[in-house]
């Protein structure tokens, strides 16, 4: 029984403190109500006592003014904490950088740190402007120089203008440099450069992972976006007046969705072999030259396209030109599909690809995801700024409830009530950064709008979510066959402790309109950092420290952008690791009513990284995966255990594998059964180490990637691979049973750094 779940709303009291009415005086210069709140929130793995999480850059001496310089400033809120240091970890010295409307100049680079979010007031965007007469490279360094690329999470750049008009055009400048990984945010923010010149929006070098960026405008330069990754989702970028909108250099997987090609030389130029697989669909051209740029000949599945309901218009001279020949002139109309490379249509009988060099086939995309012009429903993260500060409770600033976020103390009961009662009050539910440590299930009501502050934790904890046998749901969301808003923004759902019974969160509610019940750059952190103990599990065995992550249910409607489901394969903060955990499920998704993922990355978990189970109407627009890193060569402990005593219906049981054949019995990072009306576009599974030792793989070491198994109306566009076997097994169609229907052999594509890829375009066999 949970009591706190009973409790009846209150009316909610602020603790009257001499920082709160000290907070009145503050001229905060916006009139966001995030700007004008008690910003109370604390780093619980920070040993500074009065670590600063909310720092105002006018509090710093900034001035938007246009023409003073704010450089010093800016550098001085981002530093404030001695953040540079290095010392405390990925996880332990975030920062929100706040900006209010106006132009603060900068003559030199800014340097960002991890855990960082530059935030800027989404009612008018402020403006980084380059001076005249700036010196160096690059206005922002999106990157720690401690923690780069691969490594490189949980940054944030929202609601703000990058301007370097005032910079001359023949200079080489980049406006930032977002060489980051996942659980990494770019968003509602616009890269403003004289139009002709040398400049680039935003530039990616090394080795990066990251998942999204989205909603956002880049004008002039000679690049919108170019740099190296395994993969990227671009959703809802406008380039306009850009010489080339965007430019991979070494890039396995893309989706490109949403996007608008204005005014541009090149949409996108994966010319000289630099793309494995293009996705792009819902986009639109005009006055463009070209809006894909691809290499003339394809001699293997390197260079794969897909495109689908693109519109253009008149004045773009080609949709897609290879070389000095244009493969496709006009628009594909909804309904249609245009494909370059290989593709597995639903009358192929064995393991051979039809091999397209652009060729139109008949496409089809679920009644309940789409909006009434045929494109997949989209929606910008809420900022929620027609309300007011009154609008908006604090959750450390109930007087009749106490809530810490400390990580020690138990905030169930009292957050259950403070929830509750916003929920009624339709009051945005404010958490200062911190860790709120959950004992029991923490049900969110119809009509909540939850806001976190640079990746606040929700943390499970406690015997209630210990029994694997009868696996609950820390956070969940509406009961079943409830409706209404549930929002989360900036969170991080994490466990103190291995919880074998624990569902990190339970979605039941579906919303009115797609994106009312949505997650937005909200994360799932499984180990790796301060503050919980699976890095002090002794074996494997005993590391079962999550069930499931996501449970969408049946009754369920979401819309998830951003996310990163993480079963931690490394320490963030340095304390080094008595064993890997091992939760068994990343996503399973069983929901009926209309389900979109965007830019979403599922890694290491046991059994599956997504299971989509008896589900319809569900869209993918990219998943990124990684198996388990302990699985493979030298693994004894062979999927299904450590959890085979404890498997769910839905579980995978790998009978299709021998019972001792290490690389088939790895986790899956995509298995599709017995659903219906499923979209999927460009999937990226990565395995780049193999076993306990981490070998690295020189080739193919893990056997077989996807399964789709006996499904209807499931098309997948875009499915990329490093170092597996065989890209897609499936069971079903014809009456074949686990059988190999995409290998690698014949998709074989371009080299990811040292690592093998292969690409298919298509997988069509499960469409009809």
């Amino acid at each position: 029984m949970k009591l706190h779940t009973a409790l009846a709303p209150f009316a909610l009291t602020a603790v009257v403190s001499s920082q709160s009415k000290s907070l009145e005086s503050i001229v905060s210069g916006s009139t966001y109500w995030y700007a004008n709140i008690l910003h109370n929130g604390i780093a619980p793995t920070n040993p500074s006592s009065n670590y600063t999480i909310f720092r105002n850059v006018l509090d710093y001496g900034a001035v938007g003014d246009g023409k003073t310089d704010s450089t010093l400033a800016i550098q001085n809120a981002i530093n404030s904490g001695s953040r540079n240091a290095g010392t405390r970890g990925s996880t332990g010295q975030p920062a929100v950088v706040f900006f209010p409307p106006g132009t603060y100049v900068v003559s030199a680079p800014l340097q960002n740190y991890i855990g960082t979010v530059l935030m800027g007031d989404p009612i008018v965007r402020p403006s980084l402007k380059a001076s005249a007469t700036f010196q160096g490279s690059t206005v922002m360094k999106g990157v720690d120089p401690k923690y780069p690329g691969l490594v490189a999470f949980y940054h944030e750049i929202k609601n703000l203008v990058i301007d370097s008009t005032a910079v001359a055009a023949h200079t080489k400048l980049v406006l930032l440099d977002w060489s980051v990984s996942q659980a990494c945010q770019l968003s509602n923010s616009a890269f403003v450069m004289p139009v002709g010149s040398a400049h680039t929006g935003v530039a990616s070098t090394g080795q990066n992972s990251p998942l999204l960026i989205n909603d956002m405008e880049i004008t002039g330069g000679a690049t919108g976006w170019t740099g190296a990754s395994t993969q990227f989702h671009l959703k809802n970028v406008a380039f306009r007046n850009v010489t080339t909108g965007v430019r991979p250099t070494n890039t396995v997987q893309m989706s490109i969705q949403g996007c608008r090609f204005e005014g541009v030389g090149t949409g996108v130029d994966m010319s000289g072999g630099t793309l494995g697989m293009l996705n792009m669909f819902d986009a639109t051209a005009v006055s463009t030259q070209a809006l894909v740029l691809a290499d003339a000949a394809q001699t293997t599945s390197q260079g794969s396209i897909v495109l689908e309901n693109v519109a253009v218009d008149g004045s773009v001279v080609a949709t897609v030109k290879a070389g000095s020949t244009t493969l496709l002139a006009g628009s594909i109309v909804p309904g249609n599909a245009w494909i370059r490379g290989n593709m597995y249509n639903g009358t192929a009988s064995s393991a051979t690809p039809q091999k397209a060099s652009g060729q139109k086939i008949a496409s089809m995309r679920p009644a309940a995801l789409v909006s009434a012009t045929g494109s997949f429903h989209t929606t910008r993260a809420p900022t929620y700024a027609n309300f007011s500060s009154e609008q908006v409770v604090n959750v450390k600033d109930v007087a009749s409830h106490r809530v810490y976020g400390d990580g020690k103390t138990d905030d169930t009961i009292a957050l259950q009530t403070i929830l509750n009662s916003a929920a009624q009050d339709g009051k945005i539910a404010y958490f200062p950064h911190g860790t709120y440590l959950l004992t029991d299930t923490l049900i969110i009501p119809p009509n909540s709008r939850l806001w976190g502050e640079s990746f606040t934790e929700l943390s499970g904890s406690g015997a209630a979510f210990k029994d694997a046998a009868k696996p609950k749901p820390i956070i969940q969301i509406g009961r079943p066959d409830s409706t209404g808003i549930a929002q989360f923004t900036d969170f991080v759902f994490t466990v103190a402790e291995p919880l074998p019974g624990a569902i990190l969160v339970e979605v039941n509610m579906a919303g009115p309109r797609p994106g009312d019940v949505g997650f937005f750059n909200t994360h799932f952190r499984i180990g790796g950092a301060r503050g919980t103990k699976t890095n002090e599990c002794a074996t494997i065995e005993l590391c079962k420290a999550v069930h499931i992550a996501a449970h969408l249910t049946k009754s369920s409607s979401s819309y998830w952008e951003n996310s990163w489901a993480w079963t931690a394969d490394h320490d963030l903060d340095g304390g080094g690791f008595g064993s890997y955990p091992s939760p068994a499920g990343g996503f399973l998704i069983e929901a009926q009513k209309g389900t979109w993922m965007l830019g979403w990355g599922v890694e290491h978990f046991v059994l599956y990284q997504v299971t989509i189970n008896s589900a319809s109407n569900i869209f993918v627009g990219l998943q990124q995966g990684e198996a388990a890193y302990y699985q493979g060569t030298g693994n004894t402990l062979l999927a299904p255990a450590p959890w085979t005593s404890n498997l769910l219906p839905s579980d995978p049981s790998f009978s299709w594998c021998a019972a001792s054949a290490v690389s088939c019995r790895m986790s899956l990072y995509q298995r599709v059964v017995n659903s219906t009306d499923i979209s999927l576009y460009s999937g990226g599974y990565w395995n780049f180490v193999a076993g306990p030792d981490r070998t690295f793989c020189s080739k193919d070491c893990q056997d077989n990637a996807v399964l789709y198994e006996n499904n209807k109306r499931l098309v997948a566009y875009g499915v990329s691979t490093i170092n597996n076997a065989n890209l897609v097994v499936e069971s079903g169609p014809g009456g074949s049973r686990y059988k190999v229907a995409v290998p690698h052999k014949g998709n074989e594509a371009a080299k990811k750094d040292v690592f093998d890829s292969a690409v298919v375009a298509a997988y069509l066999r499960q469409s009809a």
